[in-house]
């Protein structure tokens, strides 16, 4: 019982480490966070973005990667 807790522990640790490694280069390596349809308003003492595109291609990538991990 404990070595499947510590499995999955160690598993989601790995991915945690992935996802930080990807939001901390992501936008220098890839241009995440710079797509054409990102959303940017910018005023005087305002400023709102909002990444629609970003947002988009993350979830694709990720529904692709669960789907492959869970065909095992």
């Amino acid at each position: 019982m404990f070595e499947t807790f510590g499995k999955m522990v160690l598993v989601l640790g790995l991915f945690l480490v992935i996802i930080g490694g990807v939001m901390l280069f992501g936008g220098k390596l890839f241009g995440l966070g710079r797509l054409p349809g990102d959303i940017i308003i910018q005023k005087e003492n305002f400023s709102f973005y909002f990444p629609v595109v970003t947002c988009v291609v993350i979830s694709i990538l990720l529904t692709i990667i669960f789907n492959i991990l869970a065909r095992r």
